[in-house]
């Protein structure tokens, strides 16, 4: 595929343009990142600490940058903002306050959160999807990839979201087989 075709740049001014009140912050210059940072280090009984440098978080019409996002590849870039797409997309068909609690309640905020793993699933589905288009259908298949996803839901960094590694591989799998026999449009 060719880089202009994967412009991160370009993608968020087509964000723009289908959510006008689109924000994009800097975690570091924002006292509310800064803040939740800290929440989700005391949450995670510190188990991430990367809030902050790492991830990028979608919340409402805003994405948070984290230190050093301009500097990475472009075409990581442009599959980030895809992901973070699918949350904006979550958030204005849901609202911002049965989202936020989707994401945070059912069933347990830590260790066994449905509400959050079917949210972020959502979006690693078009991870995958994304990676395919920017890298080619082999990155998508990449292992790394699919241990980095595995290791969203089953770890600290979501707070053990879904502590369930097979059922993250399932998920993965179908995705996958989805690249191998795309549904052609009607």
């Amino acid at each position: 595929m060719i880089l202009a075709m994967v412009d991160p740049d370009a993608y968020l001014r087509e964000l723009r343009a289908e959510l006008p009140e689109l924000r994009v912050v800097h975690k570091e210059r924002d006292p509310f990142s800064r803040a939740l940072n800290v929440l989700v280090i005391v949450a995670t009984f510190g188990a991430q600490r990367r809030f902050l440098d790492r991830y990028v978080t979608t919340i409402g019409r805003t994405i948070y940058l984290p230190r050093g996002f301009e500097e990475r590849d472009p075409r990581a870039r442009w599959v980030t903002l895809r992901h973070e797409a699918v949350h904006l997309r979550q958030f204005a068909r849901l609202g911002v306050v049965p989202m936020t609690l989707l994401y945070l309640l059912p069933y347990f905020p830590l260790g066994l959160a449905w509400g959050r793993a079917r949210i972020e699933w959502e979006a690693y589905a078009e991870t995958f999807r994304a990676t395919a288009e920017a890298y080619g259908p082999r990155a998508a298949r990449d292992p790394k990839l699919r241990e980095h996803v595995r290791r969203q839901f089953v770890t600290g960094a979501y707070g053990w979201m879904w502590p369930f590694p097979r059922t993250i591989d399932r998920w993965i799998d179908e995705v996958l087989a989805e690249l191998d026999d795309p549904v052609e449009p009607v």
